[in-house]
């Protein structure tokens, strides 16, 4: 395998770093659960899922039982939690892998009720309440009926009860506080039901940051274990670190005349002689082609305007009078190089998304190199 001229780095220092930091907003008792969905957020699953353990994380949350299975196959046997419910016809699996489902459906814990019993053993769920995001879970007023009419089931053992927030990053949102305040009262309701709720858990990453009466039992942090920041509220709040980087060598550098253009469109044209640098990455590696003559790129310590369409495979780069750059040199997409940064957040507010979508985009197709 020859090393390909444009790559992904994750520094696993950072991610444990991430983890610890975390932790310490919460109380010691609070679980900690680190979100490794869409391969650890374009990061790498397995190597993610094993710095966070190993940095004190309780758990880890994954969005589909391949994920899950995958880890366990890889030797994980940390608690794995689904964060939404599977299909039916997922039970066995859930139940030979010893996963942790999310249950919303009477049909479903039928199913991993069955499941469970068969094979002699319990299946832990928990309990997803929709307390006002609309997306998935049982309504927050029909909770604890549900609930109650899981109790008796063979085979499943009721763990926990969780909800998730559509604006925690947001301080002072009303829409928070409602949810909270809903979700509240349903584990109150469950319990005058009868119903222990278990494990109860609200906080995603911001909530963590930014809502201390939110951690409970648990908290669930995806985007920060990664030292990307969910909103722009939390930046002074905690000490994250970057764990991606996006790097590339220059593939063909080359001259160019006054008035012409360079790549698909034409939609960028020279103003005067100058140089042109071509770096073996495109829109096929997460680089979306929206950021088409937005974005800038580190060479030598400098920023560099993108120039031109972003292509499949291929983004080009003006470089300045008399660098006299040549192929093989390092250029870095996001990351630091000299006294300059390009941060996540930079180029996904050039390509009008968040970093949760740019991290995931380039850990699709490049190589993937882990320091620390």
């Amino acid at each position: 395998m020859y090393p390909r001229w444009a790559r992904v780095e994750v520094d696993l220092g950072a991610v444990a770093h991430n983890v610890r930091t975390l932790k310490q907003l919460v109380p010691r008792q609070t679980l900690f659960m680190a979100v490794v969905k869409a391969d650890g957020y374009g990061h790498g699953a397995e190597r993610v899922a094993r710095t966070a353990i190993a940095a004190g994380a309780d758990r880890l949350g994954v969005a589909t039982v391949e994920e899950a299975v995958r880890l366990r196959e890889a030797g994980i046997t940390a608690p794995l939690h689904l964060l939404s419910e599977p299909p039916s016809s997922s039970v066995d699996m859930l139940v030979e892998h010893d996963l942790i489902a999310t249950v919303s459906r009477r049909e479903f814990a039928v199913e991993l009720a069955r499941a469970a019993s068969s094979a002699g053993t319990r299946a832990r769920f928990h309990l997803k309440v929709d307390t006002g995001m609309n997306r998935i879970g049982v309504r927050a007023e029909e909770a604890a009926a549900f609930a109650a009419s899981l109790k008796d089931f063979p085979g499943l053992t009721h763990e926990g009860t969780f909800t998730h927030f559509a604006t925690a990053d947001a301080v002072g949102d009303w829409d928070f506080a409602n949810q909270m305040t809903r979700f509240e009262n349903t584990i109150a309701e469950m319990r005058t039901e009868g119903v222990d709720p278990g494990v109860v858990h609200s906080a995603n990453s911001p909530a963590t940051i930014l809502h201390p009466e939110s951690h409970l039992g648990m908290v669930r942090c995806g985007i920060a274990v990664y030292g990307l920041h969910p909103s722009r509220e939390t930046y002074d709040q905690v000490d994250l670190r970057p764990a991606m980087s996006v790097h590339a060598r220059i593939a063909l550098v080359k001259r160019i005349g006054m008035g012409e253009g360079v790549s698909y469109g034409l939609t960028w044209r020279a103003v005067a002689p100058t140089t042109i640098a071509t770096l073996p990455l495109g829109y096929g590696d997460g680089l979306h082609r929206i950021v088409s003559n937005r974005m800038e790129v580190l060479v030598r310590g400098v920023r560099c305007p993108q120039v031109g369409r972003v292509t499949m495979d291929q983004v080009m780069i003006e470089l300045p009078r008399d660098m006299g750059v040549s192929p093989g040199e390092e250029a870095v997409v996001v990351g630091k190089q000299g006294s300059e940064t390009i941060s996540m957040d930079e180029v996904a507010e050039h390509a009008e998304t968040i970093n949760y979508e740019m991290a995931c985009a380039f850990g699709m197709r490049m190589e993937r190199i882990y320091r620390g």
